[in-house]
């Protein structure tokens, strides 16, 4: 199961994820986050994940130049776009593209056969004024159609408490946790994320249709 911890602010934090077997951490870029790192503090971060660990950027709204330039200068692997982006027009920033869906229970329908097939969708439970981090819960059984059918990470309000029933139910390709472990927003408290990922690996990975 592919684990990504989003929001690190933190060097030690990284190190964290890194000790704790993550497959990925997210640097959020976005402003208006609680989260967000600047890419010279990302840059430090950076220098604390091994290449075999993933390492992507959240951004929301932001041009595709803007995208570019931080991909660049910080060195990143994908880009997650949050907001109401169109990938195609992304995809000449250097990196590969996840793109955020939010479906939580009042969600209105989403038709991600629309996206290029290259684009791995994140499933998210947030609202589309919070742009993640908020967590709240997806709606897990319309994830399990995405995923049954596309190369679907899904986010929301998972905590150590209850990814293993995600899991279960959606039949991801990977996970992603940022409030879920957190002490306070950016600051990770270890043994959640430790749990986390012990109970998330322990899952099943989803596959694709034929």
């Amino acid at each position: 199961m592919w684990v990504k911890i989003c929001g690190i602010t933190r060097a030690e934090d990284a190190r964290l994820a890194v000790e704790a077997g993550a497959s990925a951490i997210g640097l959020v870029f976005w402003p208006r986050s609680l989260r967000v790192v600047d890419p010279e503090a990302a840059r430090r971060i950076v220098e604390q994940v091994p290449a075999n660990v993933l390492v992507v950027g959240v951004f929301v709204n932001q041009s595709p130049a803007e995208v570019a330039g931080v991909v660049s200068a910080v060195g990143l692997d994908a880009v997650q776009l949050h907001g109401d982006e169109e990938p195609l027009l992304y995809a000449s920033v250097g990196a590969r593209l996840i793109k955020a869906i939010p479906l939580g229970s009042d969600a209105p329908g989403v038709a991600p056969g629309g996206l290029p097939s290259g684009v791995v969708i994140l499933i998210d439970g947030a609202p589309t004024w919070a742009r993640g981090g908020a967590g709240s819960l997806a709606d897990w059984p319309r994830a399990a159609g995405i995923a049954a059918c596309r190369q679907t990470i899904l986010a929301g309000g998972l905590t150590p408490e209850n990814v293993a029933s995600a899991i279960a139910a959606v039949h991801p390709f990977g996970v992603d946790v940022s409030t879920g472990v957190e002490v306070r927003p950016g600051v990770k408290d270890p043994e959640r994320l430790r749990r986390f990922v012990k109970a998330a690996t322990a899952g099943t990975r989803g596959g694709t249709c034929a």
